[in-house]
């Protein structure tokens, strides 16, 4: 059952961070192409990285193509879909990130701990996991990424995996820890988009 659970939440992740890149470069006006590619590295970026990192090759998406087909389709729907509307609201791309970034966070925080790497380990990880694709997304469009703004965007994944760390050492069910720290990462990021929250900016204005 948690096998299972693991695996649909992560394709339910792939699905909305591919949705998110498509928004991308879609308004962007890209080519077919460009917009694969967007849809690709949003959906698998992090978790690549992460396994990359880690060791664990080959990297998952290599070894079940799943995820390469779930991304085709979910990019050729997509773009059916926003052909027919002609425009989506404001609001669904950072909605899509916050669900995309909850999810993948914490199952790479879990994926460093079942291969034994320790709790400050895991949450790097996580981290990893949650917001790379993201950057590789924004930086493959000429954006400055959300992490590197004063968006509370990587906070929240911090938040998430040492939810999941912190339930885990304490022996919560996996499936508790995990749905506690997803609720944790999304409530924080959602408020944070809701409620216009962001970190403190820090500048030099002093005069060359």
């Amino acid at each position: 059952m948690l096998e299972n659970f693991i695996y649909i939440s992560d394709m339910i992740g792939v699905i909305a961070c591919a949705i998110s890149g498509v928004l991308v470069a879609t308004r962007l006006r890209m080519d077919p192409f460009g917009i694969t590619v967007l849809a690709g590295v949003t959906g698998i970026g992090g978790g690549t990285l992460r396994d990359m990192m880690m060791g664990a090759t080959p990297v998952f998406w290599i070894v079940d193509n799943t995820y390469i087909y779930v991304i085709i389709t979910t990019a050729i729907i997509s773009v059916y879909w926003l052909h027919r509307i002609h425009r989506f609201p404001a609001y669904l791309l950072p909605l899509l990130d916050a669900f995309g970034l909850a999810i993948f966070t914490i199952i790479g925080a879990q994926k460093a701990l079942m291969l034994g790497f320790s709790g400050p380990v895991a949450i790097v990880m996580g981290c990893i996991t949650g917001v790379v694709g993201g950057m590789i997304r924004d930086i493959l469009s000429g954006q400055i990424p959300f992490v590197l703004q004063k968006e509370i965007y990587a906070t929240a994944s911090i938040l998430g995996a040492a939810l999941y760390v912190i339930c885990n050492y304490f022996g919560f069910g996996q499936i508790v820890a995990m749905v506690i720290a997803m609720a944790g990462t999304l409530s924080l990021r959602v408020s944070a988009i809701y409620w216009h929250l962001s970190l403190p900016v820090f500048s030099d204005d002093r005069e060359a």
